[in-house]
């Protein structure tokens, strides 16, 4: 089946763009093109998209009055679409797929669109597999697949199993991935709280791992372990955190 797409967006050139774009695509379907928030609820309840290119600024409610509207529960996936990276922040709080930036390139459009068809498969996969185990559910808190980031003055989308650890620098945190590291202002308390338990865990005070990353442990003095890494970087492990990463290790 296509992805039913609706666009909202209140310059009629910003929507003909996203529409001829769209066109090229065959998995998916337009079913609709608005221009203000009132239109859009109308739509969205009419004909439940499994998608929506969002603008930020609109008559008549912006477009996260127009999600608050319309409720998590029956929310479909966002692209945000706008001319301004201060709603960023914003974006990561509503579990937005992509933040398209205008004038987007048709290869970022794609990027974001693939993005989207990637998170509505696992979505629709998830419902099917509820559907055949009707008792089961999910208990505790939903931590976020991907993350945003404000960082040498880009706004960035990082996905949190890509993440390798990170380690506080004073008020600011390193946020390591494969090669690259990104600066960001926050303290480790409450970077980690954003972060599945399951899979990160501290093993400092100043640093956190994702555990799926982790090699083996390697005793050094006074009760600290070397932990290395899957690619051969080493960070050390206190004893204060030692018994938390062996339990999940040994699982």
């Amino acid at each position: 089946m296509p992805i039913r797409v609706l666009i909202v967006d209140d310059e009629q050139l910003a929507r003909k763009r996203i529409a001829d774009l769209l066109q090229q695509d065959s998995d998916v379907q337009i079913v609709g093109q608005v221009g203000n928030g009132t239109e859009a609820l109308q739509l969205v309840q009419q004909e439940a998209p499994d998608l929506l290119f969002l603008d930020v600024q609109m008559p008549e409610g912006d477009g996260f009055e127009l999600l608050e509207a319309v409720g998590t529960e029956t929310m479909p996936a966002v692209i945000l679409v706008t001319a301004y990276d201060k709603y960023a922040l914003r974006a990561f709080d509503i579990q937005a797929v992509d933040y398209l930036l205008k004038p987007f390139s048709e290869g970022r459009f794609r990027q974001a669109l693939e993005r989207a068809k990637e998170q509505i498969s696992k979505t629709q996969q998830t419902a099917a597999d509820a559907r055949l185990q009707p008792h089961a559910g999910t208990n505790g808190k939903k931590y976020p697949s991907r993350l945003v980031i404000k960082s040498s003055g880009k706004v960035l989308f990082i996905k949190t199993n890509e993440i390798d650890y990170v380690e506080a620098a004073g008020n600011y945190l390193s946020i390591v991935v494969g090669k690259d590291s990104h600066l960001i202002r926050d303290t480790m308390q409450n970077f980690e709280t954003r972060l599945d338990p399951e899979h990160f865990i501290r093993i400092h005070r100043s640093t956190l791992v994702n555990i799926d990353r982790v090699r083996e442990l390697q005793p050094l003095f006074g009760g600290e372990y070397a932990v290395l890494l899957r690619d051969g970087r080493q960070l050390t492990l206190s004893r204060t955190y030692r018994s938390r990463l062996q339990q999940l290790l040994e699982h």
